[in-house]
């Protein structure tokens, strides 16, 4: 098998959210077809999209009804299979959800399940005639839901969740539900997908006396997956989605039989804490403390996704700073997390976006891009739940930014307005006109990033400059050395690297191809604009 995840940039994508092709107000697979191109040209690799499954949408469709089938909303079986082979022919991976933990209450299991005891779905789920087991199992949403068990009147009993009480967990203990969800991987393997991201993996198993989390039952049932792919399907990626402290993330790569790439939910806040306390000492506490993967695994990094950003892998401190500096008003918070784009939580500074767009593409692991970030995008945090951040892709300045033809009203989620993030304003028609703009930049940077397989392979070396605003880090490989070096401050700075060992070699600025003076025996000394960044090919021998 290839590790084509190691070389990849992701885009994820909401299916509802991107284009509408017939007018209905919603998002389909006919209009992501009709975009292929603009994702193309902004040269990602490998496309996420989030679920498009039947789902009553309580859950934005993580509350699934039916996980073998398109909700009617986004088309039909037949258009996901052409959108995934014009992908394919385009070079373009893609990967699609496995929402395994739960599924809606409106799925036909859970409804046969809460029938009678006797019923054949009875064990699928989790029972109880109690609301006192597992009492150690901490509840994730605090601010929503204020235990595990829900009662039902209908089943006259107790039934488990670890997210919102919509979503019935299932019960894998019952062997019939193992099968039920490989067949589910077969189904969608069957037609192509490259690799399956598996949400809310740590919860699939519950024992007494334990948080319910990281279960070694869990790690058993993710290496049976493993081994499922690996025998029928060989090129293929599983990608956790667990967000867990390191040393128990790393758990899930196992001994290279469990998941092929994990999200790195640690590094992400610590990004945002470094850029704005000016010091890189955040980062490099999270990259060096991160245990070391196999070698055939991946670290999937992110500066924003679907969810908020969480902060759940912080102290209590860190966590009041980040609230403080990022989430001024609380309807800013969720959960234990900020609900905005990256554009707002930078306050909508251009250099700060590239800075930490550079440390998403040159920092070790796989980077993941979130629609609309390329452009800056802003969001509403006036909208329920996550809603605000899942706001439809602004393509032009025509009506409902050209994502739909629709009546306004009859928007799944209405555009964004606020007036410095106006779509009239931000949007890809304008981006792509202007050649300074973020859009463009992006499309350089990532080309550059495809250029250079270090990048994502290479290991990673940080230097120490007395400056402490100042991160500069080697990735390396037999054949090539990029020095990258990032100015995390708002004001201008000087630093002094130590490179002797380089003594001799150029280095090449990436950008713009520049040659600058050799490196000696002496520190190498650099200025760096506020909020700025370089990457060197160092060049000779």
């Amino acid at each position: 098998m290839s590790d084509w995840y190691k070389d990849a940039i992701i885009y994820q994508l909401h299916v509802r959210a991107f284009r509408d092709s017939d007018g209905s107000g919603t998002g389909d697979f006919r209009g992501m077809l009709e975009k292929l191109d603009y994702i193309q040209e902004l040269g990602v690799n490998c496309l996420w999209l989030m679920p498009f499954y039947p789902s009553p949408l309580k859950d934005d469709g993580y509350d699934i009804s039916d996980y073998c089938a398109v909700h009617p909303d986004y088309g039909t079986l037949g258009d996901f299979q052409e959108f995934l082979n014009e992908a394919h022919r385009r070079g373009m991976r893609v990967i699609t959800e496995l929402v395994l933990n739960h599924t809606s209450d409106q799925h036909p299991w859970f409804r046969d399940s809460r029938q009678s005891p006797e019923s054949s779905c009875r064990d699928w789920y989790v029972w109880s005639t109690t609301h006192n087991r597992y009492r150690q199992a901490r509840v994730i949403f605090l601010d929503t839901e204020v235990s595990n068990w829900t009662w039902d009147p209908a089943a006259d009993a107790y039934y488990w969740h670890r997210f919102f009480s919509h979503q019935p967990d299932l019960n894998y203990d019952n062997p019939s539900v193992q099968e039920a969800i490989l067949d589910v991987a077969r189904f969608w393997l069957d037609r192509g997908v490259d690799g399956l991201r598996l949400d809310a993996v740590p919860y699939l198993f519950e024992r007494e006396g334990t948080s319910c989390e990281n279960l070694p039952e869990t790690h058993a049932f993710v290496r049976r997956l493993r081994r499922f792919m690996d025998e029928r399907y060989g090129d293929r990626m599983l990608l956790a989605e667990a967000n867990q402290r390191p040393e128990d993330l790393c758990a899930y790569f196992g001994e290279g039989d469990e998941f092929h790439a994990a999200f790195h939910f640690t590094l992400m806040p610590r990004m945002f804490m470094a850029i704005r306390r000016e010091d890189r000492q955040p980062i490099v506490d999270a990259v060096i403390q991160t245990p070391q993967a196999p070698s055939t695994c991946q670290w999937v990094i992110f500066l924003r996704n679907h969810d908020e950003l969480t902060l759940e892998m912080v102290t209590e401190e860190e966590r009041a700073y980040m609230q403080a500096e990022y989430a001024r008003e609380p309807r800013m918070r969720l959960h234990l997390g900020i609900r905005r784009r990256l554009a707002p939580l930078l306050d909508n500074s251009r250099r700060r976006i590239e800075v930490l767009n550079s440390l998403l593409l040159s920092l070790p692991g796989t980077p993941s891009i979130y629609y609309g970030d390329e452009i800056g995008m802003g969001d509403n945090f006036y909208l329920g739940d996550r809603l605000g951040v899942r706001t439809p892709m602004q393509w032009n300045s025509d009506r409902n930014a050209g994502f739909s033809s629709a009546n306004r009203q009859q928007l799944f989620l209405p555009v964004v307005v606020d007036p410095e993030f106006h779509y009239e304003a931000v949007n890809v028609e304008a981006q792509q006109r202007n050649p300074a703009s973020l859009l463009n930049w992006m499309r350089r940077v990532i080309g550059i990033r495809q250029r250079f397989p270090v990048l994502g392979r290479g290991a990673v070396e940080f230097l120490e400059p007395a400056n402490l605003k100042v991160l500069a880090y080697l990735r390396t490989d037999p054949e090539t050395t990029i020095l990258c070096v990032v100015n995390l401050s708002r004001y201008a700075q000087p630093c002094e690297l130590d490179l002797r060992r380089f003594s001799g070699r150029k280095p090449v600025e990436l950008f713009g191809n520049t040659m600058f003076p050799p490196i000696g025996e002496l520190p190498y000394f650099l200025t760096l604009g506020p909020h700025s960044f370089y990457w060197f090919r160092l060049s000779g021998p």
